[in-house]
């Protein structure tokens, strides 16, 4: 059984004044001024009241952070900066380690690597990357966690053309739960470097990383819309066309409201099936390819010629800090007739207007990894599925969070089990054991031989093997 954990009011202030001696970052406590700003998270659904939050500035901080939380006891949760659904940047009465003043871009031109920091979002990077050409594969919304992304996998527009985000991690430099530092790549720390590729913030905390850029500068991309009505038609031949179709095309398919601008007026408020492209070849070779969907007569179609950044930030007006989010998720191999049906039936009682679900493609580049080079177990999924109950009144969480659960329930059984983690709510130890099917004994082994007393619990849970 874990021990109970103390809380930072069991602490004497002596204790707590020493410890900011070693700081050269802030500790914000509930008597603070700027307490209840600086606990806010993206998702406004999540209201915990920790009982310090440590803005740490160098890897120095995060070292006396984790020996204070490791030596007093304390619940200890690591914020990296971006958004994680679930809240599980910040726990109730314990120690909340904030990296977001660790952020820091270098791209080193001569091998195209990028050198990011632990408190970086992804909006950072592409900002640091685009003017040489480059882009490392994350998600599609640039205020989105370096961090946590990476840790968790990293699924988004160039996942066909060039893996997860997890397949680009070349190294990374980490804080253990016994205070040490230590690097991680494939051929140091070897056990770590694989287990953080997927494996989530179970193993430490991740003060920088190193990736493998690649040449992005212009993208051709955008959505296309059909009418809410069309959705099992267009799901059934997108299916067959996007497994089938060069790696330089991706396209994640949607239920989904138009909310309202930047789409035309007659658009808005109406539910769509909608599939967002991205594509990276040659734009000479774009229409010919790209003369398949048109061929399906979407009522919308705004594909067009882009910055890599501006497909990055294309969601960010429409999804802001402080909504209230519901998350749930499955991988799936099929879009059999049943689930289909069932999208069809709970696309069509979206309850609000930025409620909808998404399923991302995982073919191409991504499938070509081995399912045990990494702890993504799910290489052979077809699509990473999440549904998305979200609006900006807490009036409406129960709604929101009921449709989210029951579309869910609907398309459960004809899914593959698990689910991609960044896309989890804390949804208990089954869920999380499912998601990593065939390796998640291996990173019970690791987690045992590197924190052995899960002081890094708060996340989607990996518990040392006993």
């Amino acid at each position: 059984m874990e021990e109970k954990k103390q809380t930072i009011n069991d602490l004497d202030s002596s204790v707590i004044e020493n410890f900011k001696s070693q700081l050269r970052g802030n500790i914000v406590q509930a008597s603070d001024p700027e307490y209840n700003e600086t606990r806010k998270v993206y998702n406004g659904m999540i209201d915990k009241h920790p009982g310090m939050i440590v803005l740490c500035l160098d890897v120095a901080d995060v070292i006396a952070s984790v020996n204070f939380g490791r030596e007093n006891n304390l619940l200890v949760a690591i914020r990296g900066g971006g958004h994680n659904g679930g809240g599980l940047g910040l726990c109730n009465d314990g120690l909340v380690i904030d990296l977001s003043g660790l952020k820091s871009v270098r791209v080193n031109l001569a091998d195209q690597t990028v050198r990011v920091g632990g408190g970086n979002v992804w909006g950072e990077v592409d900002h640091a990357t685009h003017p040489f050409g480059l882009a490392v594969p994350a998600g599609i919304i640039s205020t989105t966690g370096v961090g946590g992304l990476t840790l968790g996998g990293g699924v988004g527009h160039l996942t066909k053309k060039y893996g997860l985000t997890i397949d680009n991690l070349l190294e990374a430099d980490m804080v253990l739960a016994d205070g040490s530092f230590v690097t991680v790549n494939k051929d140091q720390n070897k056990d770590l470097f694989w287990a953080i590729r997927g494996g989530g913030g179970n193993f430490g905390v991740v003060t920088s990383f190193k990736f493998q850029a690649h040449p992005v500068k212009t993208v051709i991309g955008g959505p296309t819309l059909w009418p809410i009505e069309k959705t099992e038609e267009i799901m059934s031949w997108y299916h067959d066309f996007i497994l089938n179709t060069p790696d330089d095309l991706n396209g994640f398919i949607a239920t989904m409201i138009i909310p309202g601008p930047p789409f035309p007026d007659v658009l808005h408020n109406k539910m769509f099936c909608g599939i967002v492209w991205c594509y990276t070849g040659d734009a000479g070779d774009f229409d010919k390819l790209f003369q398949e969907v048109r061929d399906k007569e979407p009522v919308f179609e705004h594909v067009g010629e882009m910055p890599y950044p501006a497909i990055q930030t294309l969601f960010d007006g429409l999804m802001p800090p402080g909504l209230q989010w519901y998350w749930r998720a499955d991988f799936f191999n099929e879009i059999g007739a049943e689930a289909r049906a069932a999208h069809l039936k709970f696309g069509s009682s979206i309850p609000t207007p930025l409620s909808q679900m998404h399923m991302y493609p995982l073919s191409g580049a991504a499938s070509r990894v081995g399912k045990e080079d990494t702890p993504w177990a799910y290489r052979d999924a077809k699509y990473a599925g999440v549904i998305v109950g979200v609006d900006p009144d807490p009036e409406n969480a129960e709604k929101i969070t009921q449709w989210c659960k029951d579309y869910w329930e609907a398309l459960h059984p004809y899914s593959s089990g698990g689910a991609y983690s960044n896309f989890m709510m804390d949804e208990g130890q089954e869920r999380v054991q499912a998601s990593y099917k065939h390796n998640y004994d291996r990173l019970t082994e690791i987690k045992k031989a590197h924190d052995p007393n899960n002081l890094f619990r708060v996340n989607q849970n990996i518990k040392p093997k006993t």
